[in-house]
Order: C-alpha cells, then sequence, then structure tokens
C-alpha cells in the first residue's frame, strides 16, 4: 500500500476506530502472555493479602495457594472436556454444515463482527459454555470466508460472554434459587430463596441485555481496523486445522469392525441420553455445565456415528487445550489466597462501608468488579462476597435480587479483560490474547456503563 493510499484509509476510520486502535496497540505492546498474566497475578495477590488481609502470613498464603491450585481441579478438567467435546462435535459434518451455512450470511468484515457478535449473545445467554464453544466455531468458520482481521473477529465472539453469568446458566442466580444450595447465601440469611422471576428475569437485568443487544453488535462494526493494520487468519490453515484425519475402515480383524461399529456409539449415547433426562427430572430441569458438556458429548457421538471417527475427532480437538492445562491451576491458586487469607472480605467490607438502601447493589456491583480479577469463577466469587454482601443488604433494607445480581454483572463485566474465560476461545480460534484484548475495551466501558446505570436506577426496593 503507498503512503498515499494509507493515509486515505486512516482518514477513513471512525474515531472509535481510531480509540480501538489505540487501545490495540498498548495491548500488544504490554500485554503479556496469559500465562505470565497470571503468574503476576498470583504475586500480586499474595502481596495484598499479606499486606491488608486480617492475620495472613507467608506461611498461610503459601498454604492457601497450595490447596487452591487442587482444589480447581474438577473446573479445570470440566472446561478442557467441553472445549475438546464441543470442538470434536463442531468437526461433525451436520454440524459443520450448520457453522457454514450461518457464516455464509456475512460477506463484508462489519456483517461478520455483527454477526458473530450476535450469535455469541444468544448462545451465552442461554448458556455459558455454548456460549464460549459456539462463537469461537463460529468466529474460525467466518474467517475462512471474510477478510477480516482476526483479532476483532475473535473479541466480537467473546463480547457476547459479557451476559453470561446474568441469563440462564450463571452459577449466581442458580444458586440462589435452588432450594438446600451450599451457595444459596440468601436462603441462609433470610430463610428464603430467590427464584429466577426475581433475578434473571427481571427489568434491572432484562432491560440492559437488550441495550446490549442493540449497541455492541452496531458499534463493533465501527472498531475494525485499516487495511494497513489488519491481520487476518489464514484460511487455509484453519481448514487444514478442522480436518480430523479418521482412519480408515479395515475389515480383517474383528477388532477393526469394533472400531467402526456404529452400534457401540449408538448404545452409549443411548445410555447417555437416559441418564440425563434422570438428572434434569432430579434437578427440576436446571441446566448447569456437567450437563452442556455431556449434551456436547452424546451429540458427537451421534453425528460422528463410528467410534473411530468420534475418537480421531477427539483426539484432533485435544491439541488446543495446552494453554489452559497450566493457567487454570494458577487461577485456582490465586482464588484460594484471595478466598482463604480473607483479603475478599476486606475489599467488600470497603464499599458496603459506604452504601445507603439505595446504592448498595452499585457498590456491590464495584466491589464485584475488583474481586473478580483474582476470583474470576462465578461460584467461588459468590461464595467470598455473597456473605457480606447479602447481610448488608437486609441490615439497610436494600433489594437481596439486585444485591445479588450486581455480583454477577460485576463478574461478566470484569470479564471482559480478565483471561480466566477468554483461554477456551483463544484456544479454539488460535490467536493471541494480546491482539484481541484491545477491542474488548469498548465491550468492558459500554456494559459497564449499561449495567451499572441499570443498578441505580431500575432495581425496586424492597
Amino acid at each position: 500500500m503507498t503512503e498515499t493510499s494509507a493515509v486515505h484509509e486512516a482518514t477513513k476510520q471512525t474515531l472509535l476506530g481510531r480509540l480501538t486502535a489505540f487501545f490495540v496497540y498498548v495491548f500488544e505492546n504490554i500485554m503479556p502472555d496469559p500465562y505470565v498474566f497470571a503468574v503476576m497475578l498470583t504475586f500480586l495477590g499474595a502481596l495484598l493479602a499479606w499486606k491488608f488481609a486480617p492475620n495472613a502470613t507467608p506461611t498461610s498464603i503459601v498454604s492457601a495457594w497450595y490447596a487452591g491450585v487442587f482444589a480447581i481441579f474438577t473446573f479445570a478438567f470440566q472446561m478442557v472436556i467441553m472445549l475438546v467435546a464441543g470442538y470434536a462435535l463442531a468437526t461433525s459434518p451436520a454440524v459443520h454444515r450448520a457453522l457454514e451455512r450461518i457464516a455464509s450470511l456475512a460477506s463484508t468484515p462489519m456483517g461478520a463482527v455483527s454477526l458473530t457478535l450476535f450469535v455469541s449473545l444468544i448462545a451465552s445467554w442461554l448458556n455459558w459454555g455454548l456460549g464460549l464453544v459456539t462463537a469461537a466455531l463460529l468466529a474460525r468458520e467466518v474467517a475462512k470466508r471474510v477478510h477480516i482481521d482476526f483479532g476483532w473477529l475473535v473479541a466480537a465472539a467473546y463480547s457476547g460472554f459479557v451476559i453470561s453469568t446474568e441469563g440462564l446458566s450463571g452459577s449466581i442466580a442458580l444458586s440462589q434459587a435452588t432450594h438446600g444450595s451450599a451457595l444459596n447465601i440468601v436462603e441462609k440469611v433470610t430463610g428464603q430463596g430467590l427464584p429466577l422471576s426475581q433475578t434473571v428475569f427481571t427489568r434491572f437485568n432484562l432491560i440492559p441485555i437488550a441495550v446490549l443487544f442493540v449497541i455492541l453488535p452496531i458499534l463493533f462494526r465501527y472498531l475494525g481496523p485499516t487495511a494497513e493494520h489488519t491481520v487476518v487468519a489464514d484460511p487455509e490453515r484453519l481448514r487444514a486445522e478442522d480436518q480430523a484425519k479418521i482412519p480408515p475402515e479395515a475389515a480383517d480383524t474383528f477388532g477393526a469392525k469394533l472400531d467402526h461399529a456404529w452400534i457401540l456409539n449408538l448404545g452409549l449415547a443411548a445410555f447417555g441420553i437416559f441418564a440425563l433426562v434422570m438428572e434434569l427430572k432430579r434437578t427440576h430441569g436446571s441446566i448447569d455445565l456437567n450437563l452442556v458438556i455431556m449434551t456436547l458429548v452424546l451429540v458427537g457421538l451421534l453425528l460422528h456415528w463410528k467410534p473411530a471417527a468420534y475418537i480421531a475427532a477427539v483426539k484432533h480437538a485435544a491439541r488446543i487445550t495446552g494453554p489452559l492445562i497450566l493457567q487454570y491451576p494458577l487461577y485456582g491458586g490465586l482464588m484460594g489466597i484471595i478466598t482463604t487469607t480473607g483479603l475478599a472480605a476486606v475489599l467488600s467490607k470497603i464499599f458496603i462501608s459506604f452504601s445507603t438502601e439505595h446504592t448498595l447493589p452499585f457498590f456491590t456491583y464495584l466491589t464485584s468488579l475488583v474481586i473478580t480479577l483474582f476470583v474470576p469463577s462465578g461460584g467461588g466469587h459468590w461464595a467470598v462476597q455473597g456473605p457480606f454482601a447479602i447481610p448488608a443488604a437486609v441490615k439497610l433494607h436494600s433489594s437481596l435480587a439486585g444485591t445479588t445480581m450486581a455480583v454477577a454483572m460485576g463478574e461478566s463485566v470484569a470479564n471482559m479483560l480478565q483471561p480466566f474465560f477468554a483461554l477456551p476461545i483463544l484456544a479454539i480460534a488460535g490467536i493471541k490474547m494480546r491482539r484481541m484484548m484491545g477491542f474488548m475495551v469498548i465491550t468492558f466501558f459500554v456494559s459497564l456503563v449499561a449495567f451499572g446505570l441499570s443498578l441505580l436506577t431500575l432495581v425496586p426496593q424492597q
């Protein structure tokens, strides 16, 4: 590109696009690898705990870190198997064709980001795990067809996750609606839980979500870099990566015939479907991460049809999980430090100390933004902030539902700058975090304002 054309291209970029370009430049130059970021947060969390947490000593901090590293293993494996099962499902002929049809609706870069973001918002609201997998895979399909900056596109895919904790699978809202749940702090304090009609399906939750559904897909259209600074994905690389090598059927041996015996996949899927029905009956229709994972596996078994085909797809998908294996335990250790030493409680009490009946949800929201940087897992986050926020709401006669959802909203907004939940989508897309994060700043600020205003103006008083 000549100097004249480059200047002309730059002048066509919107003010918002130039602002985003600045953030992209900053993040590409200062943002470390997610693993390094997790290590730095670990040391920062340890220092803050040592300085501000009650009775924290170097020995107790190290012990809390060690326990946290292993306490997160269940969740870490859930995330790994969800990614593998979701990716394997996407390589099945039927799902791959469906993704291709959706991706074919976009013919321009602006249309591509709007489409990807809109689909991601829908999927994430229905289920956060489904949203991560669907958005990342759709972004890959779109990138095969449209000449578009891949960081811009993947950021649009991840931006839909900003409404995940306010949706049907948000662990904070679900736990308050589940009688006897260990995380139902509202029930423990007041004797009564909060049905979803008082949390998820309320004006103060649905209106900002509706606003983001309208604003974000439109806004993202104007964040694209100039042609000079566009970094596209290699479509041929993406196509090659999506091709799982299925071993040829061999009729010579009994074992080889079993490898291709469709009846085994069908039988296991039937077994699993029966188990899912029983679990849904037991939980009265509640959908959790385990149910999503099992569904992805069972549908994958059916759509790949033969054991050999599914095995090949899983082996192919497993290659993307490497970055997650070490980083999630690091975050587990960090959460152990923050929660065990009481640092999160200190932060929560500071904001609560100057809250009123009207402002408690908003200041709980601000507290949640900070705590999420160190405790990004919804259940763990609620376990450390809920026991202080809910009694404060009772004392101040503030809205229990508003205070509860304020924690969830703060978590989802802060996740736009916290790599914990971005790791899966980065692994599937095959892109560096620093390339994506500059675009996420816009999502962060827009959602920050949308949910903050809602908590200040739309939450009903007790």
